[in-house]
């Protein structure tokens, strides 16, 4: 029911520029392979954004980077 550590992709854009953008935004991602190579070349993926929440996070670093995703969704639009 809960998932601390989750990876995604924003469609056309690559993970490595993504984490850049976000970085830029105060938003700390990882961006790579996530030692899961084979799994990446089994789904044609070249690399993913790892994002982590924890216990720590509040309510507004959580919309932050919410609302950070959906900025850089619309620049790379």
């Amino acid at each position: 029911d809960k998932v601390p550590v989750f990876s995604f992709l924003i469609e056309g854009a690559h993970a490595h520029d993504l984490a850049t953008l976000l970085d830029h935004q105060g938003i700390a991602v990882r961006s790579g392979h996530h030692c899961a190579h084979p799994l990446m070349q089994f789904f044609g993926v070249p690399a993913t954004l790892r994002a982590s929440l924890s216990f720590y996070n509040t309510h507004e670093e959580i919309d932050h980077f919410v609302a950070m995703i959906a900025s850089v969704r619309k620049l790379l639009a």
